[in-house]
């Protein structure tokens, strides 16, 4: 298990109904900086608020995002198998957008030796339509749904 392995991650956004879930291969040497955004991509989210990573009592982050406290470890310079190594387990955590509250599962399934000529990042499977940004979060996101689903809900029209 080294830098160049290919490893496949399962993502879940938590506490959403319908399960909401991305597979996806990236090299296990990926900078958290760039899985950040590789997750933006596959989740569909703007990448427009804060995030972190989180493992074993640590947190990593944007470099010099934060005005108040110390903040989170800078993510440019911690890769996903740093944070493996260091945490002894296979899942991290990833919360988007403070606000709102989008907290994320990620857990490694499987290390694959590195396959020549194989592109990365590369989204394996797709469950579930990601929640619109600055709906308010999980409850939010169901107000939401409910309202879609019922004519003669208050916020039908609206939304």
């Amino acid at each position: 298990m080294g830098a160049k392995s290919i490893v496949r991650l399962k993502i879940t956004l938590d506490r959403v109904e319908p399960a909401v879930m991305r597979r996806i291969i990236v090299r296990f040497g990926v900078r958290l900086e760039r899985l950040h955004r590789i997750i933006q991509a596959a989740m569909g989210w703007s990448g427009g608020h804060l995030w972190e990573f989180r493992a074993g009592g640590t947190g990593w982050g944007p470099r010099n995002a934060y005005e108040f406290g110390d903040g989170p470890l800078d993510a440019s310079k911690a890769t996903l198998l740093s944070v493996i190594e260091d945490v002894g387990g296979k899942t991290i955590r990833y919360i988007y957008d403070f606000g709102d509250d989008w907290q994320h599962t990620i857990k490694v399934e499987r290390i694959f030796a590195d396959v020549p000529g194989l592109a990365q990042p590369f989204l394996l499977e797709a469950t579930g339509r990601c929640p619109p940004e600055d709906i308010g979060g999980p409850q939010g996101y169901r107000e939401m749904l409910d309202a879609l689903a019922d004519p003669k809900h208050a916020r039908h029209d609206e939304l």
